[in-house]
């Protein structure tokens, strides 16, 4: 059966199924398959690594480590600890078995099954903490197209945390990383990103995190907040204006769009752009050239686009009140951010991160009690409330820790406004939950389903109550 052997995105060797020499090429993909491993070969390849600037290992199908580069040593390693001839899953996880025992996505099982690359993010275990890492893995074949190694490329993610931080993004629920994964393949191109979600969400902070991992991250960021601008009003702010352009224009004003060359223009709440506007939007974003309001005179703006809603664009599109040109010209590539209610296992963490950003050197501490109704609670406003919550509890509290009577009644009372799901509207504490357990016969999967929660976050909501089986 033919095979394509493994790409190497970028490499300059080729093994080839008839020769036992690496042959240097200038390609920006190749083929690496092996014959004969381990042998010359081997030692051309880790030869070859040596001089990868990301920090790349070799395993055997025995999820052992056989060769890592310097780059590896550097980032992951410990000192006096190669970690060469270990298990991966120990090194990168500390786990007792392979990843896909363990519960994770395992990259080496789809592509021992696929014979094709595979990417996917993970969070490791590094001698600076818990880590997300962009692992790369691609498999080495043999002339029969049998896997008998693998090359991992891995690289930290440096705009999100695992840890509580008081700037930028954390988590590490499932959802959480959908979302980071989804961002670390957009940063590197070109091409226009639409972050939907419901409000509060956090979607500038994933526009600046989408950013600061592109290629443009040392040009300006330029904020763009559409909500309750007239059309006049955005076309001034968007464009600039010249002097006497109207009144009150004493002189001239640069344009946000101007603003924005050689780094990232980032239009917040895009769906409400008015109707008439839309159209010279959509003129700026499909070649860059724009008038400023009272010029005759062209400017060119060279910015990559990111923009965000929580809008449902394509209803907006079949009612007429958003153009579907424009809609199609800036949903290339859609990024959903997910509802705090649906990255619950992410709650202690935020909670950490947030106390220390309201209260840097001086957060509170979270009675067990009032984390038990926080973890409980829906959130319809989602990291905003979140954050609002917090704010309005550290002024109730004189001893620095966070108790229930500091909590807003809608928390106390488990007042969830999300809507959507009969027995979270009513679930207010240990009674409720445990008669929707019984009416589901005991069945957490059937409960879980009928909440919209993960099985792993009723779990760890039937645990806190005390009734978990």
């Amino acid at each position: 059966m033919p095979h394509s052997g493994s790409h190497l995105a970028d490499s300059g060797i080729s093994w080839q199924r008839d020769g036992l020499s690496c042959a240097q090429s200038t390609g920006a993909s190749m083929n690496l398959i092996a014959t004969d491993f381990p042998g010359s070969r081997m030692q051309s390849l880790v030869s070859y690594l040596e001089h990868d600037l990301r920090p790349t290992i070799v395993l055997d199908t025995d999820y052992n480590i056989i060769a890592a580069n310097t780059a590896y040593q550097r980032q992951f390693g410990v000192e006096g600890t190669p970690h060469v001839g270990e298990k991966c899953y120990r090194v990168s996880h500390q786990f007792a078995v392979p990843c896909d025992q363990a519960g994770e996505h395992c990259p080496m099982r789809k592509a021992h099954e696929t014979r094709l690359p595979e990417r996917l993010l993970h969070i490791h275990h590094t001698p600076r903490g818990p880590e997300h890492v962009d692992v790369e893995l691609r498999p080495i074949l043999d002339d029969r197209g049998d896997v008998i190694a693998y090359v991992e490329r891995l690289s930290s993610v440096a705009v999100a945390s695992v840890q509580p931080q008081q700037h930028g993004l954390v988590g590490r629920s499932a959802a959480f990383k959908e979302v980071l994964g989804a961002l670390q393949r957009a940063a590197p191109a070109q091409i226009p990103v639409l972050l939907q979600g419901e409000s509060g969400t956090g979607k500038e902070l994933f526009a600046r995190a989408l950013h600061a991992s592109s290629a443009r991250a040392s040009g300006p960021l330029v904020v763009v907040d559409c909500t309750g601008l007239t059309e006049t009003l955005l076309e001034s702010e968007l464009f600039g204006y010249e002097k006497g352009a109207f009144t009150g224009a004493l002189q001239r004003k640069t344009g946000l769009a101007e603003a924005a060359h050689g780094g990232t223009l980032f239009l917040d709440e895009i769906g409400e752009v008015p109707l008439a506007m839309q159209v010279k939007l959509l003129r700026l974003i499909e070649s860059g050239s724009f008038r400023p309001v009272g010029s005759l005179r062209t400017v060119h703006s060279d910015f990559r686009l990111v923009v965000a809603t929580h809008k449902p664009l394509k209803e907006m599109v079949a009612d007429g009140s958003f153009r579907q040109d424009l809609f199609y010209r800036i949903s290339a590539f859609p990024i959903r951010l997910p509802a705090l209610r649906e990255r619950s296992e992410d709650l202690p963490l935020l909670i950490d991160s947030l106390l220390q950003r309201i209260a840097p050197g001086a957060a509170p501490r979270i009675d067990p009690e009032a984390m038990k109704l926080l973890s409980l609670y829906g959130y319809p406003g989602n990291i905003r409330e979140l954050r609002n919550i917090l704010e309005r509890a550290r002024l109730f509290t004189d001893d620095g820790i966070i108790r229930v009577q500091d909590l807003p009644a809608e928390v106390r009372g488990q007042g969830d406004e999300a809507g959507g799901v009969t027995y979270r509207q009513q679930d207010d504490g240990l009674e409720k939950l445990a008669h929707a357990l019984r009416v589901f016969n005991g069945s957490r999967s059937e409960l879980a389903r009928e909440l919209g929660l993960s099985e792993r976050t009723l779990y760890r909501r039937l645990r806190a109550l005390g009734i978990a089986k």
